[in-house]
């Protein structure tokens, strides 16, 4: 069976002060506000009284948790809830988080976003020493690390300190045991996660829009290498080592967050409004109106149309029942749904020379559509400015780029995929641009491996070798 080990999802969890609170439907919001993390699949588990009971399913959110199976959910304490999307994982039930499981101290529920890259090496160990896995995940891989280093100690928090010792990659985990929530986050600050409370309530989420749509009130982002404990009502804390080199995957910012999203203190939305400035300094153009590429496209076009004043105009009807193409796991659905998700606005783009902002370019097939659709709908020039460097390395931590065979930069120049896309022009952010807004919004560092090919941390030599689609589970 291959390895199936990478994926973007979204994490949510809860802790009351009630010991029978009606949390299915809290969740039920606040992964459903995560649903742009992860379309694929979805799931909640309660804890009551240190039973823990779950639902998961194949799916987006409004298909698995229609108001009937809410209903059917438990009254509990605590609860977490995850919405799934595999970069290269298979599309089963049985990968769907979060994953419960019963050991000999107790019951552990958990949810997990990032990518573990040795999680190969840790299940190969685990399985000649009689471990037995029934997923393709290396969320799973994380469980049995758990219960090992639980089996020696009787505290979780050490046995969760132990774990993060041993693994490696990029991971923001919400774990649920019978009577404590935690939260964690990888040394390197790889994956989003934080803080938010009510009254009566403490939640963690992937991003700040899950605790604004549930009427939680921002405390602060989870630490790199913190542990966030909840029991008794109370919150500690453990931080774990921090001369670990930090790095936040700059995808966040350009793509995956939502951009009403406060992410390491930082507004995702200002972000992508001064890439699209720092676009209009780099590479000017003459043109008559500038439109974005829907959704994580718009606010750097904002931010071009204010640097340049060029008029910023909406070229496109997007369809709000078609998912994001970037995150659908397979190919030849990214070519399907490109024509059925956007809709140019002919009135607009006729006869108009347009500057054209995304967010980013992978494999080119998305972009190219697009513009042909433009070229159909009358657009006199179409000129495409990209809000982020080329793509021109794999990521091992949890983007859907697995191979730079894959990328549309791999062998060709820029002039080469202007050509290709059917392009006026085509001009990158750069990276020096990049530090640029990193410097200006005190970003501490960022993830920049899949424009540069150096990481903040050693990929394994087996993961660099093979793609993922390569290693044997």
């Amino acid at each position: 069976m291959r390895g199936k080990i990478n994926e973007e999802c979204g994490v949510f969890g809860v802790y009351s002060k009630e010991p029978k609170d009606q949390l299915a439907y809290m969740i039920d919001v606040g992964i459903s506000a995560l649903q742009h993390r992860g379309e694929e699949s979805c799931g909640i588990a309660i804890n009551r009284d240190g039973l823990i009971t779950f639902r998961k399913d194949l799916g987006l959110v409004s298909k698995v948790f229609p108001k009937h199976v809410l209903d059917e959910l438990p009254e509990g304490k605590m609860g977490i809830g995850h919405v799934r999307y595999s970069t290269t994982g298979e599309a089963r039930k049985e990968n769907a988080q979060p994953m419960v499981i019963r050991h000999k101290k107790g019951n552990l529920a958990i949810v997990h976003n990032g990518n573990i890259t040795n999680a190969y090496e840790l299940r190969k160990e685990m399985e000649e020493n009689g471990a037995i896995f029934t997923t393709t995940t290396d969320t799973e891989v994380i469980c049995h690390v758990i219960v090992q280093e639980r089996l020696k100690t009787d505290s979780i928090e050490e046995a969760v300190e132990n774990t993060m010792k041993r693994l490696k990659g990029s991971y923001a985990l919400i774990i649920m045991t019978s009577t404590k929530l935690l939260a964690v986050r990888d040394p390197q600050g790889f994956k989003p996660l934080c803080i938010g409370k009510t009254e009566n309530r403490t939640v963690f989420a992937s991003e700040s829009c899950a605790l604004d749509i549930t009427g939680a009130e921002f405390i602060r982002d989870v630490n790199p290498g913190e542990i966030v404990i909840v029991t008794n009502n109370e919150m500690t804390s453990i931080q774990t080592s921090t001369d670990a080199p930090k790095g936040l995957c700059s995808f966040e910012y350009i793509y995956f967050a939502r951009p009403d999203s406060i992410v390491d203190g930082i507004s995702v939305h200002k972000f992508r409004e001064d890439a699209g400035r720092c676009l209009a300094k780099q590479a000017p153009v003459e043109a008559d109106i500038v439109a974005g590429v829907p959704d994580s496209g718009l606010d750097a076009a904002l931010g071009f149309s204010k640097e340049s004043g060029i008029h910023y105009d909406i070229a496109f009807t997007k369809s709000k029942y078609i998912g994001r193409t970037f995150i659908q796991n397979a190919q030849d659905k990214r070519n399907e749904l490109v024509g059925l998700k956007l809709n140019p606005i002919k009135d607009v783009v006729r006869g108009q020379r347009i500057v054209l902002i995304d967010d980013s370019i992978v494999r080119g097939t998305t972009i190219r559509k697009i513009i042909a659709v433009l070229r159909r709908a009358g657009a006199k020039e179409v000129h495409l400015r990209i809000a982020s460097p080329a793509f021109i390395d794999a990521c091992y931590f949890g983007t859907d780029i697995d191979n730079k065979e894959n990328l549309i930069t791999y062998n060709r120049t820029v002039e080469d995929i202007r050509e290709l896309i059917g392009a006026d022009s085509l001009e990158y952010l750069s990276l020096d641009s990049l530090k640029e807004i990193t410097k200006d919004c005190k970003i501490p560092n960022l993830c920049t491996g899949c424009f540069t090919g150096k990481y903040p941390v050693e990929v394994p030599a087996e993961i660099r070798k093979n793609t993922f689609e390569e290693i044997k589970f």
